[in-house]
This record gives C-alpha cells, structure tokens and sequence, in this order.
C-alpha cells in the first residue's frame, strides 16, 4: 500500500509521515498504517517497495513484543500486517540513538578528526566499525521535516526538552533495549551495530513508541567474518536499508538541492523488495508470507478492532 485515506468512527487527526500514515482516535489511540513507501536522505522516494510495509510492521510487533519486560510500549493490537494500533503517548522531542560500533555517522565524525560526538568523548585508537568499550548514546532532536540534529544530554536537559529525572530513565532504557536486541541478534548470527529509540509518556508511564530494531532503524553487522574483516581491513557484510542510499549515491543523488532521484526500474524495485523479505526472515528466524490486503478489508478489520480497545 502506498497510501491510505481512510475515516474512522471517533477519528481525530491523521498525520502522513514518510513511511507511517497516523490516524488519531478518540486522542486515546493511535492507528499506524507503515505503508510501502521508502525514503532516504530525508527524501520520500518515487516509486513503492512491495511488501516493505509489512515486513517494517511485523519486525517492530516481534521486536516490541520480546522488549515488553524491560519497558512497556505502545501497543495494543496488530489487526493486519501492515497495521499496529496503540496508545497516544505524549512523545519525547529527541530520539534515543545508541551505537555499539564505530560505524555510519559517528565513524564520519571520527574520520574528520572530532573525538566527541553529542558530548560523549570517542576513544583514541579506533577503526571503522571497531566496538565501542560500551555501547554509548548519541541523542537527536525528532524533526517532523528536514534532518534530525546531533544534541548533547546537557543541552537536551539545558533547553528543558526532557526533565533530568526523564531523561535518566530514558538512558537506563535504550541501553537495556540495545543489550536485548545484541542478544536477540546474536542467536540469529548476527551483530545489533546501532539503531534508535522513540519514547513517549502516558501520565508518569514511560513507553517505547513507533518501531524497535528494524532494518529501518537498525543496523546489522553478519558476525560471521566480522573479525577476520576487522583485522584485513574489509567492509562488513551488513543488513540494513544501507543497499539503498548506496545504490542512490552511486548514481548521484544524496537528497541535496538540485539532485535528481535516479529511475527506479522494475528490477531494481523487486530486488529491494526481495532484500527487505531477507531482512525480515534473517532478523526474526521466521518464514514471510506475502498479504495483500484491500483497502475495504484494511479498513474493516481495523474498525472491527478498535470497537473492542
């Protein structure tokens, strides 16, 4: 599905991300339909990934699922594949990205020179996608349009974005979600690299909101080969959506003013397609099944769920 326009009894609000329509009910609860658009550079790109949806939707309700003990979380149904329906939560105006490797842009950073990022200090000494002593959290502003921006923990609090109390919690949080989600990756072969973390607040409940470990806001290393790649200094194979900015920067485009987004054949859409069906089976050990639902139904089963919340 590339977009939805639906109206729903007790509807409130509807907001239209770059991948998540938002629909408000009852200012209580919140349905998010991950469509199957895909983005990059903060680009919203021309042509749909079939299955995407899907795949982004059922990861997060596993992953959300497996993290329940360590933090409550927003969801309370998941009628469809491409559907999560939860509770409206007060959202933080920063998001949680917390990093295991020198990898992406904390790596360009520490390319450059700089040995602090967000104000936490970088170790001398390092490589590119060498482990991190400890995992350390690199904390952005949440824009709704244009890019997030790198923020220290002294300024969040400074600018009274988070309360001190909160953002404690917050730290204590995403860093026993990444823990989780290492274990959870490395009984899957595979290395949690970094990713990031929303939360929200219900009265004084802290709750994980949108998606948790997805190859949308994950990084995965293989772990096979991942030292013998270290020491020869070779890339490492990774799982991501990384393939598709680097297929975009290979043929000129980086979202800057001016650049046109290359053509996105039918071959290339269906490789993607395929690569995000691999990513879900690889990540979560379980067989995809391909749904296709009609916007009737879609609709249906989401009303037929939300008159028993």
């Amino acid at each position: 599905m590339l977009t939805s326009d639906f109206k729903f009894p007790g509807q409130t609000a509807f907001y239209k991300g770059k991948v998540r329509d938002v629909y408000t009910i009852d200012d209580r609860l919140l349905v998010m339909l991950v469509s199957d658009r895909i983005s990059a550079f903060d680009v919203v790109l021309p042509r749909p990934i079939p299955y995407k949806g899907q795949v982004l939707n059922q990861v997060a309700a596993i992953m959300l699922e497996a993290t329940k003990d360590i933090v409550p979380n927003w969801v309370k149904a998941v009628p469809l594949p491409n559907v999560t329906i939860g509770l409206k939560c007060e959202t933080f105006p920063v998001e949680m990205v917390v990093r295991g490797n020198l990898t992406g842009h904390a790596w360009r950073t520490y390319k450059s020179g700089k040995r602090e990022l967000c104000g936490v200090p970088l170790p001398e000494g390092l490589k590119e996608n060498d482990f991190f002593p400890a995992p350390i959290i690199t904390p952005t502003t949440k824009a709704h349009e244009g890019h997030d921006e790198d923020i220290s923990r002294e300024q969040i609090i400074a600018r009274g974005l988070v309360s001190e109390t909160d953002y404690a919690q917050l730290e204590k949080y995403a860093l026993a979600l990444f823990q989780r989600g290492k274990e959870l990756a490395a009984a899957r072969g595979l290395i949690l690299v970094d990713t990031k973390y929303e939360f929200g607040k219900i009265g004084d409940t802290i709750c994980v909101i949108d998606e948790v470990h997805t190859p949308d806001s994950s990084r995965y290393f293989y772990a096979d080969g991942y030292e013998e790649n270290q020491q020869a200094g070779r890339q490492q194979r990774q799982l991501s959506k990384e393939f598709v900015r680097e297929w975009l920067m290979e043929n000129g485009f980086q979202g800057k003013e001016g650049q046109q987004v290359p053509e996105m054949t039918d071959e290339f859409v269906n490789s993607v397609s395929e690569r995000y069906i691999e990513l879900f089976e690889r990540i979560t050990g379980r067989t995809f099944v391909k749904e296709d639902m009609q916007p009737e139904e879609t609709a249906a089963r989401i009303i037929e769920t939300l008159r028993s919340l």
